[in-house]
C-alpha cells in the first residue's frame, strides 16, 4: 500500500494562512521595507516550517531590527546556524508578533526598546522534494538607548549580542539588513 503524501495540501493551507498574514500585515502598517528570500530545504525541514506557517503565517515568528541613534544595530549570536542574527523567535500561544519579538529582545539581549512599526516584512519562499510554500518574516523596528546588551536567553541558542556599527561578513540576511538601513539612515 502506498502511503499518501499530504504536503501539497499543508503546503497549499500554509501558504493562504501566509496570504493572510501578509495582507493584515501590510495594511496595519506604513513604510515598511519589503524583501523576498527563497530556501531550498529538507523535506523533513520544509514540513516543520509548512506546520508553523499554518498556525499564523510565520516559519520563524517574530524579531526586532534595534538600533541606537548613531544607526548600530544589535545583532545575537546564534550558536546553532553559526552566525549574528536579529533577536527574535516565535510566537507562545495568542502572542501577537510584536509581543513575540519584544520578549524575544529581552530574553536574547536583556533589553526593551522603544518600538516604532514594522520596519521591514519579508517573504520566504522554501522548497522541498517538488513542494513549495511560503511564509511572512515581520521585522520589527525599535531604538534602543546604548546599554551593553546581557544574554539572558532560556532556550541557550543565543550566547552573545552586541552593538554593531558594519554588520559583520557571518550576518544572517546580511543584504536584507543593508537595505533596510539604507533606508533608515
Amino acid at each position: 500500500m502506498t502511503a499518501v503524501d499530504d504536503l501539497w495540501y499543508l503546503a497549499d493551507e500554509a501558504a493562504k494562512q501566509a496570504a493572510q498574514t501578509y495582507d493584515d500585515l501590510s495594511a496595519r502598517y506604513d513604510d515598511v521595507v519589503q524583501f523576498e528570500t527563497t530556501k531550498q530545504v529538507s523535506r523533513r525541514r520544509f514540513r516543520t516550517v509548512t506546520e508553523r506557517i499554518h498556525e499564523n503565517g510565520a516559519p520563524y515568528g517574530a524579531h526586532t531590527l534595534t538600533a541606537r541613534n548613531d544607526g548600530a544595530l544589535l545583532l545575537v549570536r546564534h550558536e546553532a546556524v553559526g552566525l549574528w542574527v536579529l533577536p527574535g523567535g516565535e510566537t507562545d500561544g495568542n502572542e501577537s508578533f510584536r509581543a513575540a519579538a519584544e520578549r524575544e529582545l529581552g530574553e536574547e539581549a536583556g533589553l526593551s526598546a522603544d518600538y516604532r512599526g514594522l520596519g521591514m516584512l519579508g517573504r520566504v519562499t522554501f522548497h522541498a522534494d517538488g513542494h513549495s510554500t511560503w511564509g511572512v518574516l515581520p521585522l520589527f523596528e525599535a531604538r534602543a538607548d546604548a546599554v551593553t546588551p546581557t544574554v539572558e536567553d532560556p532556550d541557550g541558542e543565543i550566547t552573545d549580542a552586541a552593538w554593531f556599527d558594519e554588520l559583520p561578513p557571518d550576518t544572517r540576511d546580511r543584504e536584507q539588513l543593508r537595505i533596510w538601513r539604507s533606508h533608515r539612515f
